[in-house]
């Protein structure tokens, strides 16, 4: 198959949004993109005696939502491949077989129907960590553009994935990459002291993992301007506060942390939540 960009639509505001970040992102990549849309079964299992042409009704709309997207995108990016597809099941079984094949996934942040979740969808939690595809969960329309990519990374193969793919979007876009390395004091027992110069030790520590980890990317992708920052903080929200000014925050799907061992780590979660600018989150090769 023709190598594509997938988004998921529902006609909400939000899957707009990703529609337009999908478009943008298939043109950088030179490859197609499939619009989806996935009818959920319970339109179809409805009493016998709802009125007539209820059905047809809900297939009109489905693709008169499909339509309405795939007109955006052809209008967006007039020389993209645009292909569709109508589904009929449940949105996160449709859209993790549809991301088998594709060069990543792209979802708005909260939808309609199946895509309704709360501050971040139920669909986009449920793929985001879950696919071997990077899924990237767009919040609103892009307003203005930062030349920047930001990605957290600490140590760990899964942040190593990271790191890959923000270097590659970086020189895709021609952006500065601002690589994020966040570290926090550790935990002493009641009563003890930190002293001056063992947190200086900790820092000395963190600014050569920290180099040790991005020299080998920077050997790869010398035309990417790269800031580092080594910080003492959450990485949580030192990650969000630099997506301000950032195009996209990248960050793996698991790390170190004591949620290392979940699916989708507590960093990616909470980047997720409370970034400012569209989210990539990537999945380590192999994990199961």
């Amino acid at each position: 198959m023709t190598a594509h960009v997938v988004v998921g639509v529902d006609g909400s505001p939000s899957s707009q949004a990703a529609v337009e970040w999908a478009t943008d992102d298939a043109v950088r990549r030179g490859c197609a993109l499939r619009i989806v849309y996935v009818c959920e079964p319970w339109v179809y299992d409805i009493p016998l005696q709802t009125p007539p042409g209820f059905r047809d009704s809900v297939t009109e709309y489905c693709q008169g939502v499909l339509a309405t997207a795939a007109r955006l995108a052809r209008e967006r990016a007039p020389g993209t491949e645009v292909n569709v597809v109508l589904e009929t099941g449940r949105p996160v079984e449709i859209l993790r077989r549809e991301a088998q094949d594709a060069e990543q996934v792209v979802l708005g942040s909260r939808g309609r129907g199946g895509f309704t979740g709360l501050l971040l969808g139920s669909v986009s939690l449920a793929l985001a960590g879950h696919v071997a595809a990077p899924v990237v969960v767009v919040r609103g329309a892009q307003e203005r553009i930062h030349g920047e990519v930001v990605v957290g990374f600490d140590g760990s193969a899964h942040a190593a994935e990271a790191l890959e793919y923000a270097f590659e979007e970086a020189a895709r876009r021609g952006a500065r990459l601002h690589a994020i390395h966040a570290w926090q004091m550790p935990v002493l027992g009641q009563g003890a002291t930190l002293y001056a110069p063992l947190v200086e030790e900790i820092l000395a520590t963190e600014e050569r993992v920290a180099a040790d980890t991005l020299r080998p990317w920077r050997e790869k992708y010398p035309q990417v301007e790269v800031k580092e920052t080594v910080v003492c903080g959450h990485p949580v929200a030192v990650v969000c506060e630099a997506s301000e000014a950032a195009d996209l925050a990248v960050v793996g799907s698991r790390g170190l942390g004591r949620l290392g061992s979940a699916v989708l780590g507590s960093v990616s979660h909470g980047v997720l939540h409370h970034a400012r600018c569209p989210v990539a989150v990537v999945r380590a090769r192999g994990e199961a």
